[in-house]
């Protein structure tokens, strides 16, 4: 986490619609003092958080023997060049979104595994609409239970939930104006994602 305070994010609501919004994350355990990594797509749902790994996948046994994880999340993230303050002995720095969540985790039953795989399609499949929704029901029964039985799943019981919302909040108002209005010029989909946020924080403060 960041550690100026003016960044941290606690508001669950926002903290849980970022999750929505992005739906892939870092999953993050440890072994003998090393950390190791995986990308998943995951399911907040109140205060349990479902994905699944390759069964191959070092981490799977890891989460496994360990019983603990962490997902990051990362949003919309910009460059800020110093070259756009008035102010004067500015840094190059960067504003971004960013979720973290951390809990123990627990292996998911064969069956738990089938409805997360459902759940994942309907929840991503919805995102293409108007596209008629892919279900397991066009698949060969046997075939999705050979993959099924390629992978692990696990449930992670949300304990810390928190994020960083860094749009330079911590500047004047009007840096943070010039700032957003400096990112809307870029040809970054995210850079204008970003000072499109900004332009909503400066006007609710």
């Amino acid at each position: 986490m960041h550690p100026a305070r003016d960044f941290r994010e606690a508001d669950r609501a926002i903290l849980f619609g970022r999750v929505a919004e992005r739906g892939f994350a870092v999953i993050i355990g440890v072994a003998n003092g090393r950390p190791l990594i995986a990308h998943a797509p995951i399911l907040l749902e109140g205060d349990r958080m479902r994905f699944h790994l390759s069964a191959a996948n070092r981490l799977s046994g890891v989460l496994r023997d360990a019983g603990w994880a962490m997902a990051v999340i990362t949003g919309d993230d910009a460059y800020v060049s110093p070259d756009w303050y008035k102010m004067p002995d500015q840094v190059p720095t960067w504003n971004y979104l960013s979720v973290e969540i951390e809990g123990p985790v627990r292996v998911l039953s064969r069956d738990d595994d089938a409805s997360l795989l459902d759940d994942l399609a309907a929840r991503y499949e919805a995102w293409l609409k108007p596209k008629a929704p892919w279900t397991r029901g066009k698949m060969n029964s046997a075939k999705f239970e050979a993959l099924l039985s390629g992978i692990v799943g696990f449930e992670l019981k949300v304990e810390r939930l928190e994020g960083v919302t860094k749009l330079s909040q911590n500047k004047p108002p009007s840096e943070a104006t010039r700032i957003a209005q400096e990112l809307a010029k870029l040809d970054d989909d995210g850079a204008r994602r970003i000072a499109r946020r900004m332009v909503r924080r400066l006007a609710e403060d």
